[in-house]
């Protein structure tokens, strides 16, 4: 209009660098998912195959029924609650938001109700008494992050409804976390003992919490796309 020419380039300087950090967490969370759900597929194909029964996967094909509904679950809510952190696409598409929401409600839940009854009825050969506690209480947090999330959702109370479901998803995907505190405990101090093991699984939900709780206080618990579920 008045001859004025308009740099486009800086008009959401903001939005950019939000599209970019958010690629950055998406590719960080589709890579630290990739060893669980790469060894929970190779378990599916073991138990379809007919693998050979040993002392470390006999209770897999005892009760098949829990391992392969926790793997398959596990597997929709690493990816599916992954595209979740995508603020730009969520705008865009509100709708699959909502859609998304649901689906992870019901596979977070099956994911940790799974691991609890495996907790429970599978016989574990490592880790002790400390990573069955740990298990057990883990396992509970992320049950009890759901609930407290979707009832959050359901009151329109979107703030503590992100930080809950952050909560909950990073429990979730502490699996991918624990490979790499196993791994690096094992080159820095040898194979673990059963303490060790124990005490390297609990590291990695712990980072992955710390991780979420510093997420949560420094976007302020906004989340203007959720809205109702």
């Amino acid at each position: 209009m008045n001859g004025t020419k308009v740099n486009t380039r800086n008009i959401h300087p903001t939005t950019a660098k939000e599209g970019s950090s958010a690629k950055r967490l998406i590719a960080a969370l589709l890579l630290l998912s990739f060893i669980p759900l790469a060894a929970g597929m190779f378990r599916l194909i073991s138990l379809a195959g007919g693998a050979e029964i040993t002392p470390a996967n006999e209770r897999f094909f005892s009760s098949p029924l829990p391992v392969v509904l926790h793997i398959l679950s596990a597997g929709i809510y690493a990816v599916l609650g992954t595209f979740q952190f995508a603020p730009r696409f969520r705008r865009r598409k509100p709708g699959w938001h909502r859609v998304a929401g649901r689906i992870l409600v019901g596979c977070g839940l099956l994911v940790g109700l799974s691991a609890l009854w495996m907790t429970l009825f599978y016989p574990i050969p490592y880790g002790g008494n400390l990573l069955y506690v740990l298990r057990l209480l883990f396992g509970s947090a992320m049950v009890a992050c759901i609930l407290l999330g979707f009832a959050a959702i359901r009151r329109g109370d979107v703030a503590r409804h992100r930080a809950w479901m952050i909560r909950g998803f990073a429990i979730g995907v502490g699996a991918g976390t624990q490979a790499l505190t196993l791994m690096a405990g094992e080159l820095i101090a040898g194979p673990p003992n059963e303490l060790g093991k124990a005490l390297l699984n609990g590291a990695g939900w712990a980072i992955n919490l710390a991780v979420a709780e510093w997420a949560i206080r420094r976007r302020g618990g906004r989340c203007y796309e959720c809205n109702r579920i």
